[in-house]
């Protein structure tokens, strides 16, 4: 498993790049003039990551200044630098050798504002990047949210119907008023002779009238816009980055809300320029890759282990849906009353069978998270249900508890279990079973120590890898022991 990632950061004026570790460490980092054609950027990327000499197994994840398909790792279209017009991924991707995660720039910051900067321990965040021009995105439980294709595009949201024609087509888009260039603009109209933002702030602290106005007229659709973001999908938190972001949050408290419905919490960027390279270093450790395969995730486990938990935790972190065996089974033991056991396991192996009917159903694309105790059925029956249900790749969580601790949780449960599941001459079968249970096998796994709250972003990361690979991956012996939940 990868340690160490290549972060690139493609700006106007420059080409950032960095090794980045799994912790969102800068290792190593380079700056190049970006160059001003768009036919040179892979060269001149290649060139910097040459320089840096990554590992040989390090991935690449590049902040792009324009719409990006993420799906299909295809830019839509540029900023100042546009790249729509080449097959830039894959170009890069075989110059390179490498795999290549491709992202708009404003996501990328927002991954490591939201992992190490302003935005850490926040759920819904939105973020907007103030420079020559205004990015925007948006993430929520620490995914970016792209919507059908490419949402998250804050700088674009109209303020004023009749406002400067903006770039994309409309008008009053709040790109023409707040960004970099529009202060210039609004600085060149007030006849104001400051030469930065700085100088803007000191002048209208003495109270200069034509500082003020180009203030208010920088800010007052910020504030508009951020109050529509606000209103839109209530953020915890709205970050400002970019090269005017800590002057834009300054500006602002003296623009205060215009009603009490609306009043997010805006705060500047701490990451400052590094937040991209961060941000796109940790992308390829985080993003688990669209595959237009078929994959499934089996979170396996005696009774008592945890696994509807993981399952319901990994579900929130990836949007997947969890199939599980007692959620299809136990409507039918509410509707059919007392049941024995020898006809609880025959609903058991009803509804396995209608998980992977689900799943065969599903178009090739899809990803599932089954949550199950496999070992009531054999190996066999497992391997043909994923055969038949045209399954690429499976992903194995096992957890993992001591007998005598599954014992316990399944006797504390043992009220709330329906007529038709074992009772207590239960549990000393359970203590003896979970400490010889091991896990299915049917492709890679992962132990998970369920007696402790599990890594979530360290299971999501492995995943990653096994989705995220060119082919399906052979568990090995290492691979089996790993558990990153200790």
């Amino acid at each position: 498993m990868p340690e160490i990632a290549v972060g690139i950061d493609i700006g106007g004026t420059n080409i950032r790049a960095g090794l980045i570790s799994r912790q969102g460490e800068i290792l190593q980092k380079v700056s190049e003039r970006t160059p001003m054609e768009a036919s040179q950027v892979i060269e001149r990327i290649k060139e910097m990551v040459s320089q840096l000499s990554p590992p040989s197994d390090a991935r690449v994840g590049v902040g792009i200044p324009g719409r990006v398909d993420v799906a299909s790792n295809t830019i839509l279209s540029g900023g100042i630098l546009n790249l729509a017009d080449m097959d830039f991924a894959n170009e890069l991707e075989k110059g390179l050798g490498r795999s290549i995660v491709v992202e708009n720039d404003c996501s990328m910051a927002l991954i490591a504002e939201t992992r190490l900067g302003a935005a850490k321990g926040f759920q819904c965040v939105a973020m907007l990047t103030i420079g020559t021009g205004i990015g925007g995105a948006v993430a929520n439980n620490g995914r970016i949210c792209h919507g059908r294709m490419n949402a998250g595009q804050l700088g674009h949201i109209s303020v004023a119907q009749n406002g400067p024609l903006c770039a994309c087509g409309r008008t009053g888009c709040i790109e023409t008023f707040s960004s970099g260039t529009a202060l210039r603009r609004h600085m060149n109209a007030a006849g104001l002779a400051a030469t930065s933002v700085s100088e803007v702030f000191e002048m209208a602290a003495f109270g200069n009238a034509e500082a003020n106005s180009v203030l208010h007229a920088w800010v007052s659709p910020l504030r508009v816009a951020l109050d529509n973001i606000a209103a839109t999908i209530d953020p915890d938190i709205i970050v400002l980055g970019g090269g005017l972001g800590s002057a834009a949050a300054r500006a602002l408290s003296g623009f205060p809300a215009a009603a009490p419905w609306f009043q997010p919490r805006i705060v500047a960027a701490e990451l400052g320029d590094d937040a991209g390279i961060i941000g796109a270093g940790l992308s390829t450790f985080t993003s688990i890759a669209t595959s237009p395969e078929k994959c499934v995730v089996l979170v396996n486990g005696v009774p008592g282990s945890g696994k509807s938990s993981l399952a319901r935790s990994l579900s929130q972190h990836t949007g997947w849906p969890v199939l599980s065996l007692d959620g299809i089974k136990n409507p039918f033991l509410q509707h059919i009353g007392n049941v024995d056991r020898e006809f609880n396991r025959t609903l058991g192996k009803a509804s396995y069978q209608a998980i992977w009917s689900f799943i065969r159903d599903a178009p090739p694309g899809s990803n599932f998270i089954v949550d199950a105790w496999f070992g009531f059925q054999p190996k066999n029956v497992l391997e043909n249900y994923i055969e038949d249900a045209g399954v690429e790749r499976t992903a194995e969580l096992w957890c993992k508890v001591p007998g005598n601790v599954a014992g316990e949780r399944y006797a504390s449960r043992l009220k709330e279990r329906l007529p038709g599941h074992p009772g207590a001459e239960y549990i000393q079968e359970l203590v003896e079973l979970a400490d010889r249970a091991e896990p299915i096998g049917c492709g890679p796994f992962l132990i998970v120590d369920q007696t402790t709250d599990p890594d979530m972003q360290a299971v999501v990361n492995w995943i990653s890898e096994i989705f995220g690979a060119a082919k399906p991956v052979v568990a090995s012996a290492a691979t089996s022991r790993i558990d990153p939940c200790r």
